[in-house]
């Protein structure tokens, strides 16, 4: 059970490698964990239980769906619409197509994937609790931050804060919603 106004418990961490032990001994334990962190750190994503995501997926209807929507165009007005018979060639010349199904295949899957990331990611985000904790801005620059969400089995906010200060956190917040 969710407590009510409460986003979760963030854990502020010193060194790269005290956020991964924590975030590791915390998915083992069972917690929802987010992780943050001013760069890549080998093995976070493993940690905090982070398994795949559908961005192949999308990007590759995105560009599926281009390079079929550019060759119906293209044989629709060649074949159908205009028909032209240049040079004794036949109306549904493939060939002549393939420039610009590359093209708009290309196209299709690079726009999907920027619009699936941002989706995935939930951006554009103007607001969001972590905000709120004056301290969470040294995330892009010095420091390392785990945050234990609510999740569906109960969540205790003393247990969680006792967890963070037992894995040597340097300070420990609750976060409201």
């Amino acid at each position: 059970m969710k407590p009510a106004g409460l986003y979760g418990v963030l854990a502020e961490f010193a060194t790269a490698d005290g956020l991964l032990a924590a975030a590791r001994e915390a998915h083992r334990e069972g917690h929802f964990v987010e992780a943050y962190s001013p760069f890549a750190i080998e093995g976070l994503s493993d940690a905090i239980g982070f398994t795949r995501n559908r961005m192949p997926f999308v990007t590759f209807v995105g560009g599926l769906l281009g390079g079929v929507g550019a060759y119906a165009l293209q044989w629709y007005s060649a074949v159908v619409d205009y028909p032209i018979n240049a040079g004794g060639r036949p109306l549904d010349s493939w060939p002549a197509f393939v420039p610009a199904v590359f093209a708009v295949t290309l196209l299709g899957a690079a726009l999907a994937a920027v619009v699936g990331m941002l989706a995935a990611n939930g951006l554009p985000c103007l607001r969001h609790p972590l905000f709120e904790i004056r301290e969470f801005d040294l995330a892009t620059r010095n420091r390392f931050f785990l945050c234990l969400r609510p999740g569906p089995v109960g969540f205790d906010v003393g247990d969680a804060r006792a967890f963070l200060e037992a894995q040597q956190a340097m300070k420990v917040w609750e976060v409201p919603q």
